[in-house]
């Protein structure tokens, strides 16, 4: 036991003598960071904790963070994996083609814009609009996880294979999820296409509408009871 104590405070000693002080500041930063976000309210609260956060190398190369928009106290939440080009540049997720896509779908299920909560797994946009990295889902889904605990959702609706992989911590495909009735946290949750992906193929659409059907079916469902 004492062997590897000593291990342990040698390796201390060799980190601070490399790093200095800087690797403890930055932990104790960031665990500061953590306890302080959890403890937030309301989603007004939580976003000005967040805002700054550079956790991981994206929050060196945004724009502007995207933290989410709508209702707070929405029925539902749809959650898609991170913001584009057009939203870095305005601080709002799924703005330009896919984001008025998104905006009919919605209304197509008797849902306005307003009316839902819309979010992303990551609030900053990855280079090139690659996929986020697992070290940068798994830096920024605490906040997602708090966004919804504040918000209390019926329903939460996934656009993409990468967000409903994040949120449940899976690698499925994307036929695996849809048309099934998931659970997160216990909320009733449904993935579906992503806009972008119904742009890039438009025979998709017909699968999608059959899900966002089921979707508010079972929305209405829930109310009822």
């Amino acid at each position: 036991m004492s062997e590897l104590k000593n291990k342990i405070i040698q390796a201390l000693i060799d980190q601070k003598n490399i790093f200095g002080d800087e690797l403890l500041e930055n932990i104790t930063r960031k665990t500061k960071m953590e306890k302080s976000f959890q403890d937030a309210k309301s989603l007004d609260e939580l976003n000005k904790m967040i805002c700054n956060c550079t956790n991981c190398v994206l929050g060196d190369t945004r724009t502007k963070f995207v933290f989410g928009t709508g209702n707070p106290e929405a029925e539902v939440v749809v959650i898609g994996e991170g913001p584009g080009s057009e939203e870095d540049q305005q601080g709002v997720p799924f703005v330009g083609r896919a984001g008025q896509l998104l905006t009919d779908i919605l209304k197509a299920i008797k849902f306005e814009r307003d009316e839902v909560y819309i979010c992303n797994i990551v609030k900053c946009r990855p280079p090139g609009n690659r996929n986020p990295l697992p070290d940068e889902v798994s830096e920024c889904i605490p906040y997602l996880h708090k966004q919804i605990e504040l918000i209390k959702p019926k329903m939460i609706l996934c656009v993409g294979l990468v967000a409903a992989n994040s949120l449940f911590n899976k690698k499925e495909s994307l036929a695996n999820y849809r048309g099934n009735v998931l659970e997160f946290r216990g909320i009733k949750t449904m993935v579906t296409y992503h806009p972008a992906a119904l742009l890039r193929n438009p025979n998709w659409k017909r699968g999608c509408w059959e899900d966002v059907k089921k979707f508010r079916s079972l929305f209405d469902e829930l109310k009822s009871n």
